[in-house]
C-alpha cells in the first residue's frame, strides 16, 4: 500500500479496501508491504506493521537498535532526527487545527543533551516476565522483549542496565526503574509493582534518591516526576519564564508541581512579597518539593489532587499559573476553574498535543486565547513531543 500522512501516536495513515490502516514503521509517501496486527471495533480500521519497504522515503535510515521493530519504546528509529521533528510538527499543527480551530506553523526545536536522538533517557522502566527475563514490553502487548542495552538510554543508565539489572534475579511480574542524574553522576534502581488500572505504577519496594541540578538550583528526586531528557528542565524553565515574565510580588500557582521545578525556578523572581502555591498529589514528590524549596518561605506545597484543591482550597485569585499535567491533560473542569482565578498569563506544559488542543479549546470558551506555542523534541525516537503554550485573556 501507499502510505499517506503521519498520525498522532507514531503511525502513518494508509487505506486498504476502503478502510483506514494505521501503519507503524512507515513514512509518508512510501510504498510498503504491511502485516495486519489488529482490527479496530467492527473492523472500521486496521493496525499494521511494515515488513517490507518497496519504495522508501528520503528520510528513511536503518534503525540504530536491533530491537526497534519489536520493542514498544520507540516509534521513529527508521527516520532521521530531522524527519522525526518534521513529523511531530505536522502532528501538533493537525491536532491544534482539528480540535481547537487554531493554526500553528512552528517547528519542533532540538534540545541539548542527546547525541542525534540517542543517549538521552535518564529514566527507563523495565518489565520482568514470568521466567525472570528483563526487557521492554512489545508495542500494545504485555509480552516482554529481552533487551540488555537500550541505545536511547543515557550512558549512566546503560551501565546500570547491563551490570546492575540484567545480571540480577528479579521476581516475575515486577517492574524495575533505572534512573540517573547526569549533573551529579548518581544512579538509582527501584523495583515497583506493575502499573495499576490507572496506568500509574504500583507501590515501590524501596526508595531511591538522586540529586540533580537545573535552573541554577539543586533538586532532590525520590521517585516523583522529573523530565527524562537531560536538557528538558533548563529548556522548559527558560520558555515558561519568558512566557510568564514573573514580577516581584506576584502570586504564582503551580499545578501538577512534581518536585517543584517551575515553582522553585520562578519563585525567586517573585521575591519575599510574592507567593507560590504548588499543588501535587504524589506524596514523595511533595516531600521532595518541600526540601527543594526550603529556601523560599513564601512557597507552600499542597498535597492534593489538582481538581480537589481548586474546588475546596478557597483560592480565588492568582496572577500567574503554570501547569504540567499528565498525558491525559488538565481536562475541562480544571481548565474552567483555573481560568476563574483570572490570571494574567497561563503557561501550559503538555506532553500530548491532542490533550493540549482540547484544553486550548476550553480556554477559548473561558476567554483565554493561545498567544504562543513552542514545541521541543524532548523524546527523540518516539512520537512524543513537548509543547509549552501561553494562554492570555482575550481582550478583544
Amino acid at each position: 500500500m501507499t502510505v499517506g500522512a503521519v498520525a498522532h501516536g507514531g503511525f502513518c495513515i494508509a487505506r486498504h479496501q476502503g478502510r483506514v490502516v494505521f501503519v507503524r514503521h512507515s513514512l509518508p509517501g512510501e510504498v510498503v508491504v504491511a502485516r495486519v496486527t489488529e482490527h479496530g471495533p467492527k473492523g472500521r480500521y486496521l493496525r499494521a506493521d511494515t515488513v517490507e519497504v518497496v519504495d522508501p522515503a528520503p528520510g528513511r535510515v536503518a534503525p540504530p537498535c536491533r530491537h526497534a521493530a519489536a520493542c514498544g519504546g520507540c516509534d521513529w528509529q527508521h527516520a532521521t532526527v530531522a524527519t522525526q521533528r518534521e513529523l511531530k510538527a505536522a502532528v501538533v499543527a493537525e491536532q491544534l487545527r482539528r480540535l481547537a480551530g487554531v493554526e500553528w506553523s512552528g517547528a519542533v526545536q532540538p534540545v541539548p543533551g542527546d547525541s542525534e536522538g540517542l543517549g538521552w533517557r535518564t529514566r527507563i522502566r523495565l518489565a520482568v516476565d514470568d521466567r525472570g527475563n528483563v526487557g521492554f514490553r512489545r508495542h500494545r502487548s504485555h509480552e516482554v522483549v529481552a533487551v540488555d542495552r537500550c541505545p536511547v538510554a543515557h550512558p549512566l543508565v546503560q551501565s546500570v542496565q547491563t551490570s546492575g539489572v540484567a545480571d540480577r534475579s528479579w521476581p516475575p511480574g515486577v517492574e524495575v526503574e533505572v534512573s540517573c542524574a547526569p549533573a551529579t553522576g548518581e544512579t538509582a534502581v527501584r523495583m515497583t509493582e506493575p502499573p495499576t488500572g490507572s496506568g500509574a505504577p504500583g507501590p515501590s519496594a524501596d526508595v531511591s534518591v538522586v540529586h540533580d541540578q537545573a535552573a541554577g538550583r539543586d533538586w532532590r528526586i525520590s521517585g516523583g516526576f522529573w523530565q527524562a531528557h537531560p536538557g528538558a528542565p533548563e529548556a522548559l524553565v527558560a520558555c515558561v519564564t519568558r512566557q510568564l515574565s514573573p514580577r516581584p510580588g506576584e502570586h504564582l500557582v503551580d499545578l501538577y508541581a512534581g518536585v517543584g521545578l517551575f515553582g522553585g525556578a520562578l519563585g525567586g523572581r517573585l521575591g519575599e512579597g510574592g507567593r507560590v502555591d504548588l499543588v501535587e498529589a504524589d506524596a514523595a514528590a511533595c516531600l521532595d518539593a518541600a526540601v527543594n524549596l526550603a529556601d523560599l518561605p513564601w512557597a507552600t506545597v499542597h498535597r492534593s489532587p489538582v481538581l480537589r484543591h481548586l474546588r475546596h482550597s478557597g483560592l480565588r485569585r492568582a496572577d500567574l499559573v503554570v501547569l504540567d499535567p499528565p498525558r491525559t491533560g488538565a481536562g475541562r473542569e480544571v481548565t474552567r476553574r483555573l481560568c476563574a482565578l483570572r490570571p494574567r498569563a497561563v503557561s501550559y506544559v503538555a506532553c500530548d498535543p491532542a490533550a493540549l488542543a482540547r484544553d486550548v479549546a476550553t480556554f477559548a470558551e473561558q476567554g483565554y486565547r493561545l498567544a504562543d506555542l513552542q514545541a521541543f523534541d524532548l523524546f527523540p525516537m518516539t512520537h512524543h513531543v513537548e509543547c509549552v503554550a501561553l494562554l492570555v485573556p482575550d481582550r478583544g
